[in-house]
């Protein structure tokens, strides 16, 4: 596992703790089943209600799918202008469409297409099928990821979101899904999720995601529906570079799922001020580095670090650097090196890791011998 992974599992399982309910806004109430909002840059949970209730999330699925697909491409596994064989089970499977025809071949570029913008299950299928055999071998791909991010209480039977009692997740592993991949594809993310329409077979069809024509900052995410989950969405906006992302699950219509959904976004922006703490490329602390090549090494987040507070109360946030009591060398960029503690108004207001920003080797036997004889004293 790569070190930005362990990073990033790092960053979902360290997460933040909040200002007491007498310093946090009053979050909307929604007419669906469940909901969460949060700020991206720092995982905080700005609203939240039945969040960890586990649920059918229907074509939310195909997230996933999405995430595993764009990893293929990014490993060289996949290439845009590969075609992909359209089975027998692919063609046949149902739901929405994109229409692909049996025993034919579709470029991996169009399938993305479909998948996401027309939330076809049978592009789904195929890609499934081209990127691990089977539909079956695939789920447990989605399940082997879904537990590296992070996701609790997720559990995948099929690449698409069709209804079966064991494929379940929440909301809150779902902001972890969407959230990990608009951060782990950025470039993937704004060619395809923001597309209104797409046509294939001479069939138009336009994105489900009705935010992307009401409202120009948002950029996805994806919709979903089954009779048993509901309508449901996930919807992410992009302000004055502060993104949110909203998950609303069983609204009772394709218009609610939207009215909500825009509702709580814009909640989230009017309730909260984004405090910029970390500019990239500024250390959060230095702390001191034994036995190694150097005596210290930046300790910061690997992007801007944003934090959202409720409005108004910017001046009264506070940061401090809690450094590692001995970090020894060899370090590796991207290890924990401490934490960055928060409170807003002499209240705990959250804790993030920090990784190093460089390798640190060890150093040659007398520097080692000098930082020995100092630990003895120390």
């Amino acid at each position: 596992m790569s070190l930005h992974r362990i990073l990033a599992l790092a960053l979902c399982l360290l997460l933040p703790t909040f200002a007491s309910a007498n310093v946090a806004p009053v979050p909307p109430s929604l007419a669906a089943n469940a909901w969460l909002l949060i700020e991206v840059s720092s995982g905080q949970t700005l609203a939240a209600e039945k969040a960890d209730q586990r649920l059918e999330p229907a074509s939310l699925t195909k997230l996933m799918t999405a995430y595993l697909s764009f990893a293929a491409l990014r490993d060289n596994k996949l290439k845009l202008t590969q075609t992909l064989p359209v089975s027998e089970k692919a063609w046949r499977t149902g739901g929405s469409k994109m229409f692909v025809k049996v025993d034919t071949q579709v470029a991996v570029d169009d399938l993305l297409k479909g998948m996401i913008v027309q939330s076809g299950n049978d592009a789904c299928v195929v890609l499934a099928e081209g990127i691990a055999g089977s539909e079956e071998n695939f789920a447990q791909m989605m399940n082997r990821e879904a537990k590296r991010l992070g996701m609790k209480n997720t559990h995948f039977r099929n690449s698409t979101g069709l209804p079966d009692p064991q494929h379940v997740t929440t909301a809150r592993d779902l902001a972890t899904l969407a959230t990990a991949l608009i951060r782990d594809f950025p470039t993937e993310y704004q060619k395809y999720y923001s597309l209104k329409e797409f046509r294939y077979a001479n069939i138009s069809q336009p994105n489900r995601n009705r935010l992307l024509w009401t409202d120009p900052t948002v950029d996805g995410v994806k919709t979903g529906h089954t009779d048993a989950a509901g309508y449901c969405l996930i919807s992410s906006a992009l302000r004055e570079q502060r993104r949110l992302l909203a998950v609303v699950l069983g609204t009772s219509s394709d218009k609610a799922r939207a009215t909500e959904s825009a509702k709580l976004l814009n909640w989230g922006y009017i309730a909260y001020d984004a405090v910029n703490l970390y500019p990239q490329g500024r250390p959060v602390g230095t702390p001191r580095v034994w036995k190694g090549s150097k005596n210290q090494v930046a300790a910061g987040f690997d992007q801007a670090f944003t934090i959202a507070v409720p409005k108004g109360m910017g001046d009264q946030l506070k940061a401090e650097y809690i450094a590692p009591a001995r970090l020894m060398a060899p370090v590796k960029k991207g290890q924990i090196v401490g934490s960055l503690k928060l409170t807003l108004a002499g209240q705990p207001y959250g804790e993030y890791p920090v990784s190093s920003q460089a390798d640190v080797p060890l150093a040659g036997a007398f520097g080692r011998a000098v930082d020995t004889v100092k630990l003895w004293f120390k």
